[in-house]
């Protein structure tokens, strides 16, 4: 598979766990009591950047590993999938 691709997919995973990560451990400027004027309640009272970005890396990396293990080692890509699917006659 050429760098590229691999690179490609692994940014698509990263992007994708982002989102998953950004939720987690977040406190809002209401939970804190703390509201800065102008911002809205919900607004993240310390947003913790680093932390996101090597928890999204780390997780992006042992999704995409097991991407890598299924797809390219295995061999089990779209094509396979009606092999899983029960057979109805």
């Amino acid at each position: 598979m050429p760098l590229f691709s691999t690179f490609a997919i692994y940014f698509i995973i990263w992007w994708l766990t982002l989102f998953i990560v950004l939720p987690l451990g977040l406190r809002t400027q209401a939970e804190e009591n703390n509201v800065v004027p102008g911002t809205v309640e919900s607004a993240p009272a310390r947003f913790r950047a680093l932390r996101v970005f090597v928890l999204t890396s780390v997780l992006a990396a042992v999704f995409h590993l097991i991407w890598y293990i299924v797809s390219v080692k295995l061999g089990y890509g779209l094509d396979a999938i009606p092999q899983f699917a029960p057979k109805f006659y």
